[in-house]
């Protein structure tokens, strides 16, 4: 056996090794590897809806920012409102109020993935919450929303679920 066959024996047996551990490790690091938390939260505050009155879409028809004075916890986050009357409409029927998809971009669920929002860019839709990651996302939601909503209930389950 020649010694300049070594290198590459050696070489492909490293690579084999490396593929073997790193592998399961780059599958656990992809993003659907994990289930999503069943509410999008900030990562300071743990804000549900990044701290925006979700009862003041329904009642208002737009975004304006809680306050913390009217907080409540529900489903592991932190609800904020503008007033004690919306935290109290809220109490009262929360799955009314909170948005679908946990808060999630409904157009990126409707994709089988997740994505932030920004809490200007929303519709309610027969009752319903759908929050959006921006403004062009928002514009083509509009265009086929019904087409959207029936992809991202079908996805939703498996989204939190993984």
């Amino acid at each position: 056996m020649s010694t300049a066959s070594n290198p590459i024996k050696l070489t492909s047996s490293i690579k084999r090794l490396l593929l073997a551990l790193l592998l399961p490790l780059g599958l656990l690091l992809t993003p659907q590897a994990f289930a999503l938390d069943k509410i999008n939260s900030t990562f300071f505050g743990n804000l549900a809806v990044e701290g925006y009155d979700t009862v003041a879409y329904f009642t208002e028809n737009r975004p304006i920012e809680g306050n913390k004075q009217y907080q409540v916890e529900w489903m592991g986050a932190n609800w904020r409102f503008s007033s004690a009357e919306n935290l109290a409409l809220f109490n009262s029927n929360p799955e009314k109020y909170a948005p679908q998809y946990g808060g999630y971009c409904a157009y990126a669920v409707s994709q089988n993935t997740d994505a932030g929002i920004e809490p200007e860019q929303f519709t309610v839709h027969e009752g319903k919450l759908y929050l959006n990651y921006n403004r062009s996302i928002n514009k083509k939601w509009l265009k086929d929303k019904e087409a959207y909503i029936i992809d991202a209930d079908q996805y939703w389950p498996q989204l939190i679920a993984k």
